[in-house]
């Protein structure tokens, strides 16, 4: 069970222009605390999907959706042929050349499961961290990482990106961000480029400090 009360909140940087806030780590501890996990974020259960489902939904359950239908259909890689949080998958097919939606849905379901072999709950993270079997590369932004990171991970840089081919194949790279999304994009870009020892941190390290370690502060951007 996560201990909320020790839950924090901080935001982003402002854009140049708007009035500077104090460092990501000094707001941390003076915010309000989050609230629980949404189910889907945490369990990464997705259990439901039809052609009445929003887009909302469904990149919420399913963080590959929006990769899936770019790859498959060209569809949510640009403005001209991107979706909105309340249109149903039905509507977003009926307007890019009347695609098939159960095709769409059994395109996605395949995604899925491709998706759910690379993806490790952080429990057993933490465990084949412990064992020396694998290590922790985190994709978030340098501000992010200052502000709270899991002990022992590496932050992500261009010069690491360019070494990862030449870290031992026996040992596993999970991918870290926020809520699991950019790291499962990561560890799909990586193992479509020749790195079979990649994975995922479901649910990021919000997951990772609700089922592993307290300390690490949550916190949303806003």
């Amino acid at each position: 069970m996560c201990n909320f009360k020790k839950r924090a909140v901080f935001i982003q940087p402002p854009h140049t222009g708007q009035t500077r806030h104090p460092p990501l780590a000094t707001r941390l501890a003076t915010m309000a605390p989050l609230p629980p996990l949404p189910t889907p974020l945490h369990t990464a259960t997705f259990t439901r999907m039809t052609p009445a489902i929003t887009m909302g939904e469904l990149t919420a359950q399913f963080p590959g959706a929006q990769r899936a239908l770019f790859r498959a259909y060209h569809i949510g890689g640009c403005a001209s042929c991107g979706f909105q949080p309340g249109e149903t998958l039905a509507e977003v097919c009926a307007r890019n050349g009347n695609l098939p939606v159960e095709e769409v849905i059994a395109s996605l379901r395949t995604a899925q499961e491709t998706d759910a072999r690379i993806q490790v709950v952080p429990a057993e993270a933490a465990a084949l961290v412990k064992a020396g079997t694998a290590r922790l590369v985190d994709i978030r932004s340098r501000e992010e990482w200052d502000a709270a990171h899991i002990e022992g991970s590496t932050f992500f840089t261009q010069e690491l990106m360019h070494e990862l081919g030449g870290w031992p194949r026996e040992q596993l790279i999970i991918f870290v961000c926020h809520h699991g999304t950019r790291s499962l994009d990561a560890a799909a870009y990586f193992a479509g480029h020749g790195l079979e020892n990649v994975r995922t941190l479901r649910g990021g390290i919000d997951a990772w400090s609700c089922d592993v370690d307290v300390s690490v502060a949550r916190y949303e951007l806003e």
